[in-house]
């Protein structure tokens, strides 16, 4: 039971971190509070289920036209909608929610309510730590963690990703030393969407489709933002490994309270916020006197 643990709680833990990153990244860069990050992640899903079943196309060439058609969908969004209201944050945060709800309904109308799937790119099992894993599930956290190297190889190592750190740090700095902060926020967002996309496109063939499959994770994601500190990556990444461990110990601990899982991480985080209000990495702002 401890090996099943474990590797759910990766598993778990590595997808919420995709998505709690990029939805960090958008907010410390432009101070956007995305509803709509999941609703992307469950549209990329979408573009993999249309690709194969509509289009013909092997599942890996559908993962790979999805994720540029997902972040090319959301770049026009975010021109369109947000982008003109940026500077108020309580009406950009109403459109995140309104676009999330046109994605859904969208996809009732054209899909209905129906579960839909997609097979997985690879069958059988193998052994890990005495427990036998799909070698799809292997093959989704190693997906998971190349695509963690790179967002970290991305932010440390170029210079997009200083400008992305300078400019969550303090975007009127940034300003003033020549940065065009619009063009920063512009790519932040196209990363931001990429690793939601990325998190649909390894999810896909582990769960069934449905127009509401974005709500659980983003009440995740959100829970793990506060609890790692608002805008902080280290703290979504630590996050989101406590909250999915979590849930994978609910789900094997007390099989028949499964369902419990979600109430059971969210009261995790309360509990740390009780004890650190400003969250594990994130900064406690003092009013000023």
């Amino acid at each position: 039971m401890l090996q099943d643990i474990i590797i759910n709680g990766l598993v778990n833990g590595s997808i919420y971190a995709l998505l709690a990153i990029g939805f960090s990244l958008i907010f410390g860069v432009a101070r956007i509070v995305n509803i709509a990050h999941t609703a992307f992640y469950m549209l990329a899903a979408y573009f993999i289920y249309i690709g194969f079943h509509y289009l013909g196309a092997p599942p890996v060439l559908a993962i790979v036209l999805a994720v540029p058609a997902t972040v090319l969908t959301a770049l026009v969004c975010f021109r369109l909608f947000i982008d003109p209201i940026q500077e108020h944050e309580a009406a950009v945060l109403i459109a995140t929610i309104a676009l999330a709800m046109v994605i859904q309904e969208a996809l009732l109308v054209v899909f209905g309510g129906h579960y839909l799937g997609v097979p997985p790119l690879i069958s059988g099992y193998v052994e890990l730590l005495g427990v036998r894993v799909t070698k799809q599930h292997v093959l989704a956290l190693g997906f998971v963690l190349v695509a963690l190297a790179l967002v970290w190889v991305l932010l440390m190592r170029t210079r997009i990703g200083l400008a992305i750190r300078v400019t969550a740090q303090d975007r009127e700095i940034a300003n003033l030393m020549g940065m065009d902060v619009r063009r920063v926020a512009m790519v932040t967002m196209a990363v931001s969407v990429m690793l939601a996309a990325v998190a649909g496109a390894i999810v896909v063939p582990l769960t069934v489709l449905d127009p509401h499959m974005w709500m659980h994770p983003l009440i995740m994601m959100l829970a793990i933002v506060v609890l790692g500190g608002v805008g902080s990556v280290k703290g979504s990444l630590l996050g989101s490994f406590i909250l999915g461990f979590a849930e994978a110990l609910v789900v094997f601990l007390i099989p028949m309270g499964a369902f419990l899982k979600g109430s059971v991480a969210l009261s995790i985080m309360i509990l740390v916020l009780l004890i650190r209000p400003e969250g594990l990495f994130g900064v406690a702002f003092e009013e000023e006197r």
